[in-house]
């Protein structure tokens, strides 16, 4: 099985300037990405999207492929992830490389490790025909939340039954946006991953920091500094 992982490099956020190269401990924040996917022994090439060429040099600097920049339409607000994928996966059949799997890896969580990335390979040979996505347990149950009227009066904000199942309901897992492990056959007929032949792999709360913000950062920050 060959094996490819895109690491997503745009140079546009305006959340946090330029996040994916920010500084993190002495690091730019997509090094932490390049560095795991490296040492997880999985991929027969790490590759970064970009539409930067500073971003590139920087990427190839930890170790990663740039063979190409990103377009200029998967560059833009409105593109997808999955837009950008294809474009990526396009791109390397013209330089005449073909892959079974591609592992979607986002800057944005740098303290996802190797062993998650091993682990979610494992998942996948084991059980999954079509793709391994990473959750973890959500913060808050989702019970109680509920959408708010203009006036914020607490009409049908939270039923009975929600209220009653608070304990009793189990546990919530969200995605954490940290790894995706995708058919490459199955993707290109349907992008849709959360089907039957897709499996969820648990990952921790303290390593699914997604950095979107300051406060992101600087839990990230502090949770690196800690040894996490």
């Amino acid at each position: 099985m060959k094996n490819i992982a895109i690491i997503p490099a745009r140079s546009g956020s305006k959340g946090l300037i330029d996040k994916n190269i920010k500084d993190l401990c002495g690091k730019p924040l997509m090094a932490y990405t390049i560095e795991a996917a490296i040492k997880s022994g999985q991929f027969d090439e790490v590759m970064v999207s970009t539409d930067s060429e500073r971003y590139a040099d920087i990427a190839k600097e930890y170790g990663a492929s740039v063979p190409f920049l990103r377009s200029e339409l998967t560059s833009s607000d409105t593109a997808s992830s999955w837009d950008m994928v294809e474009e990526v996966l396009n791109g390397y059949r013209r330089l005449g490389k073909e892959y079974d799997t591609f592992c979607l890896l986002q800057p944005t969580s740098p303290l996802r490790t190797d062993a998650d990335i091993k682990g979610a390979y494992e998942l996948y040979a084991e059980k999954a025909s079509f793709a391994v996505v990473l959750v973890c347990e959500a913060e808050h149950s989702p019970l109680w939340c509920g959408h708010l009227p203009e006036n914020q009066e607490f009409v049908g904000f939270i039923d009975s039954e929600n209220m009653e199942q608070r304990q009793s309901g189990g546990k919530f897992y969200r995605l954490n946006g940290a790894i995706y492990i995708v058919n490459i056959g199955k993707f290109m007929q349907d992008r849709y991953l959360y089907r039957a032949g897709s499996f969820a792999y648990i990952m921790d709360q303290e390593r699914s920091v997604d950095i979107d913000t300051k406060i992101d950062f600087k839990m990230a920050e502090l949770l690196i500094k800690e040894g996490c």
